[in-house]
């Protein structure tokens, strides 16, 4: 897989799992359904996938060659585009007005 191909999978990805917590009520997307999930746990959910996803992209690194070292400045930076990329989630669950029947 070519480096441009890693990033663009790795940025659906991350958006794709951003928004996860905030599109269903199941626990990680793939657990028993809980209708009433907190925020609170969907903010836990959201940064356990933003650990998964890191880990994704340091296989692909790992895969592309040599792990480059990363200071705090990366980790801040992909933490703010973690929470950009959740914000049509959390708009779609939280400020849209839901219809029920």
């Amino acid at each position: 897989m070519s480096q441009t191909a890693s990033v663009w999978l790795l940025l659906l990805l991350a958006f794709c799992a951003a928004n996860a917590p905030f599109i269903n009520s199941r626990l990680l997307a793939v657990g028993p359904d809980r209708g009433g999930k907190s925020l609170g746990f969907r903010l836990l959910e959201l940064v356990l996938l933003y650990f998964l996803v890191g880990a994704a992209g340091l296989a692909l690194e790992k895969h592309a060659g040599q792990i480059a070292p990363q200071n705090w400045e990366f980790y801040a930076i992909t933490a703010a585009m973690f929470l950009t990329f959740a914000f049509p989630g959390f708009v779609y669950r939280y400020l849209f007005r839901h219809r029920d029947g």
